[in-house]
């Protein structure tokens, strides 16, 4: 079997069907490969027993502990039987329970002071942790074969625990690697042999031995070095080659014009930039001059003035000749950025117009919704040069758009878009564009490394002058109801003093509901008040705003905006909400990102734990925006104790939105902030945990980044070109775009 074709291996050939297709299914493992690199999660010594008080609700887990006692209970007038038994380790108790026709077995087996692994999800039931109709393997000495196989197997040794799946145990995955380890002497080394020797690293094929069946705990620190540094390296060295493939194509320099659109714009704001806003600009002034496309992604707080630094830049692209295009995810971002952007350049946003600025240039929006003169005529400025800068949505990327000279692209939001929008917009220019990526989720710099790893970063960390603080608190509307009046009466205030307010919720609550985790729900029943807030449908705009105009918020007007009303009606809601004529808006997350009312100073979210951390800090802040303070409310009915409540008590704590993220990947690892079809990210990082391994991250950059240098096709590195090309076939490629 030659060296790669081992690991290519289809599982069922070595497992059996039933086996492999339960792999496949539940846990995404396919290949000979796929299962060595599925790594145990921890490692319980025998003898030693799990900490049973740490257990996380709603997950499956494997415990090894004891059994204190076990009793059989009759219910239902003797007619049904349920067995009882406790578990203990000296940390906590817990409670396992078999019913009807399954409580023989266990009945027999389970004594008191059996030791056994056992495997299920954790529920609560009478506020007692429990296992329901767990599977176990008994580890003492007992007649059955399987106990005896076990002691003998696990004897002394290191138990690895692997992440499983409700259809298959921890230690069924076990045996199944055992059936597999022996291709781990297949494995196809990436790591050049004078790196390997220079940093002191075990060989592959050991490593994984060592990973999967260790002898001691420094075989486990061995290995996990190792397979760490394997997995930071190759997607190092992917990120560095296609930071290189970049650096080889040509563009057209764009340098600033004295006396242009740039200067003419700077002479006329009202206020100075901020060191930050000076600094980035000068870095992205710095890539726009150079003849090979920029780019770089441009991070920054929420309200740091991340538009102002993009339209210099747009600005300066229009000075040396060219056209600038900003890509927003929605039509309400779209249409947002676009009045700013005009009012923001006054005149000079009127090139060509009867009172415009000689030195202006026409800004045109361009979304899918316009109607159809508008649009010939939005096209058309396009195609001729009149209009330098263009505003759009996903409309921007159709094959009837074409450019007079296509000199630089913003992407706003870059996370909602994928490559091959990226791509088609920057195909677009003559030569390819500069490109600018926004984001207004703060990203840890380990992130950014590992996901935006093809772009250079700039932070913007710096709040311009004059943007008020924001208060925000928790309001737990289940355990004191009287804190949700409270948030009302605080709405009412803040209109009575001359402001206006959102709420924002889950879900729109119209019959067609089909977006988020509202969809299955939206025709269920209301629940009763004290069911389980989980088991209610998210609290839905329409239901909301209905409620309060006839109750809490009865007098103020009331207006509703989401994503499925017409665009037209949309802007008019915007627009009325912008000039005050609307008291409080109840909207969906549409109003996430750039929506910009400073008069907007109080925010109530309802079910507040529904959202993510860096969606939480988003939609806070719309407010606080002008002069006055701004209030953030978060309501939620989960548990004091419960994640979601931990959740948004730090939210609460902090403004600082590098915090914040850095909390939310503590939280959520990096399953969900690298996923969102990243599945190269998802399939390669096993042993990665990007928060907590800056070190090997930015160590593996630097060896990537000289690798590349010297030998761009890594002609003298076979093995690494073999593993990079299985890492990045063509499905996987993708991640390296969608942050």
């Amino acid at each position: 079997m030659d060296r790669v074709s081992s690991f290519d291996e289809p599982l069922k050939k070595l497992l059996g069907g039933a086996t492999a297709k339960v792999m496949a299914e539940h846990l995404d493992l396919h290949t000979v490969g796929d299962l060595l690199h599925h790594y145990p999660r921890r490692y319980e010594e025998r003898g030693k027993l799990t900490a049973l008080a740490d257990l996380p609700l709603d997950e499956h887990v494997t415990v090894v502990a004891q059994v204190a006692d076990a009793r059989i209970l009759m219910f239902n007038n003797g007619r049904g039987k349920r067995l009882e038994v406790t578990l203990t380790d000296g940390s906590g108790r817990l409670q396992l329970v078999f019913f009807g026709h399954g409580v023989h077995k266990p009945h027999k087996e389970l004594l008191p002071g059996r030791q056994a692994m056992f495997a299920g999800k954790v529920s609560v039931f009478n506020r007692k942790m429990q296992l329901a109709h767990p599977t176990y393997q008994l580890l003492d000495a007992s007649d059955a074969d399987e106990a005896t196989e076990a002691v003998d197997a696990f004897a002394g040794r290191l138990l690895p625990i692997y992440p499983a799946c409700k259809q298959l145990d921890s230690w069924r995955i076990a045996k199944a690697v055992d059936a597999v380890l022996p291709s781990a002497q297949d494995a196809v080394d990436p790591l050049p042999a004078s790196l390997r020797e220079g940093r002191g690293f075990t060989p592959l094929p050991e490593a994984l031995l060592k990973v999967h069946r260790p002898q001691t705990k420094a075989d486990i620190e061995d290995a996990k070095a190792r397979l760490k540094w394997d997995e930071a390296f190759v997607l190092q060295v992917a990120l560095a080659r296609r930071r290189y493939a970049d650096t080889q194509l040509p563009a057209v320099a764009r340098r600033p014009v004295e006396g242009g659109l740039l200067d003419a714009f700077d002479a006329k704001l009202p206020f100075t930039l901020t060191e930050g806003q000076e600094k980035v600009s000068k870095e992205i002034f710095d890539d726009l001059a150079t003849e090979h496309p920029m780019h770089r992604l441009l991070q920054g707080e929420v309200g740091s003035g991340k538009t102002m630094v993009a339209l210099r830049a747009m600005l300066t692209a229009v000075d040396a000749g060219g056209q600038a295009a900003m890509l927003a995810p929605t039509e309400v971002l779209a249409q947002q950025h676009h009045r700013s952007i005009t009012e923001m350049m006054g005149e000079l946003a009127e090139g060509g117009l009867l009172g415009g600025s000689e030195q202006g240039t026409k800004v045109v929006l361009l979304t899918g919704s316009m109607g159809a003169v508008a649009r010939r005529q939005a096209l058309l400025d396009l195609v001729t040069g009149e209009a330098g800068i263009v505003i759009g949505t996903h409309a921007l990327i159709e094959d009837k758009v074409q450019f007079h000279d296509l000199g630089l692209v913003v992407v706003d939001e870059q996370h909602r878009f994928g490559v091959e929008q990226r791509d088609a917009l920057r195909s677009k220019g003559k030569q390819p564009p500069h490109l600018l990526v926004m984001t207004a989720t703060p990203i840890p710099r380990t992130v950014a490394m590992t996901v935006f790893g093809d772009l250079e970063t700039s932070v913007l960390d710096q709040l311009p002058a004059g943007r008020s603080p924001i208060a925000s608190h928790v309001v737990p509307a289940k355990d004191k109801p009287h804190f949700l009046a409270r948030a009302w009466e605080r709405v009412r205030e803040e209109v009575e003093n001359g402001h206006q307010a959102y709420v924002v919720c889950p879900r729109i609550g119209d019959e067609a509901e089909e977006d988020g985790k509202g969809a299955k729900k939206a025709k269920a029943k209301k629940a009763a008040p004290d069911e389980d807030p989980e088991k209610r449908p998210p609290l839905a705009v329409l239901e909301v705003a209905d409620e309060l105009r006839k109750g809490a918020l009865a007098g103020l007007s009331v207006e509703v905006l989401h994503g499925r009303m017409h665009p037209d009606e949309k802007d008019d809601v915007m627009r009325r909400f912008a000039a005050g004529d609307v008291d409080v808006l109840v909207a969906t997350t549409v109003i996430e990102v750039g929506v910009n009312v400073p008069n907007a100073t109080a925010m109530v979210i309802m079910d507040a734990d529904r959202f993510g951390v860096s969606q939480l800090h988003q939609l806070r802040g719309r407010v606080g925006r002008g002069s006055a303070p701004g209030l953030c409310l978060l309501v939620s009915e989960a548990h004091e104790a419960s994640p979601a409540r931990a959740r948004l008590s730090a939210v609460a704590a902090t403004l600082d939105g590098f915090e914040l993220s850095r909390i939310d990947l503590e939280q959520r690892r990096e399953g969900d902030v690298l996923g969102q079809a990243q599945s190269g990210v998802r399939s390669s990082l096993r042993m990665l945990t990007v928060i907590d391994d800056e070190e090997v991250i930015a160590a593996a950059r630097e060896e990537a980044v000289a690798i590349v240098a010297a030998d761009p096709e890594l002609e003298h590195l076979p093995e690494l070109r073999t593993v990079l090309a299985a890492l990045l076939d063509k499905e996987r490629e993708e991640y390296l775009d969608k942050g």
